[in-house]
Parts: C-alpha cells; sequence; structure tokens
C-alpha cells in the first residue's frame, strides 16, 4: 500500500517561507512545529527569495496578459487554418 504524499497550497508555502526569512524562528523550528523536513522550508525560502522580485517587476502581469493574447491568436489561426484545409480537401475532391 503506497502512502500519498502531502501537498500544501501555495498560502502556506509562501506563509512560511516568509517566517524562515524572517529568522525570527530557526528552520528546525518551523520544520518541526510544523511537521516538515527543514530541507523543504530551506526549499520554499530559497525559491521565495529568488522569485520574489518577479512579483514586484513592472511588466510581469502585463507581459502575462500578452503572452496569453498571442496565445489566443495563434489558436484562432490555427482553428482558421483547419477549416480551409478541410474545406479544400472537400472542394478539391468534387473537382
Amino acid at each position: 500500500m503506497s502512502v500519498k504524499r502531502k501537498q500544501y497550497n501555495a498560502q502556506f508555502k509562501f506563509e512560511l517561507a516568509l517566517e524562515a526569512a524572517k529568522g525570527l524562528k530557526t528552520i528546525n523550528q518551523l520544520a518541526s512545529e510544523h511537521g516538515l523536513h527543514p530541507n523543504q522550508i530551506s526549499h520554499w525560502k530559497r525559491h521565495l527569495l529568488e522569485e520574489g522580485a518577479a512579483v514586484f517587476g513592472h511588466g510581469a502581469a502585463q507581459q502575462q496578459r500578452q503572452a496569453a493574447q498571442v496565445e489566443a491568436e495563434l489558436y484562432e489561426q490555427i482553428g482558421r487554418l483547419k477549416m480551409e484545409v478541410e474545406w479544400l480537401k472537400k472542394t478539391t475532391r468534387l473537382s
């Protein structure tokens, strides 16, 4: 019988990583309080410190919106091209 791994939500990870980054308690103390391995908290802390700057980046959200818009346009174009190919296949069979 296999044991299902625990999955933690983003809010929990953020709070624990922030608490570790503040340094009010050691990582070992936090790990024992929450029943986690210290390496896991260290990993979340490192991730927060490395990727935290992206949260305050001026163009991060705008770039994501633009990428989503471009992706949607490309999918629309793919759909139109598929329809054209199907139409061409049908018309060439009839001729």
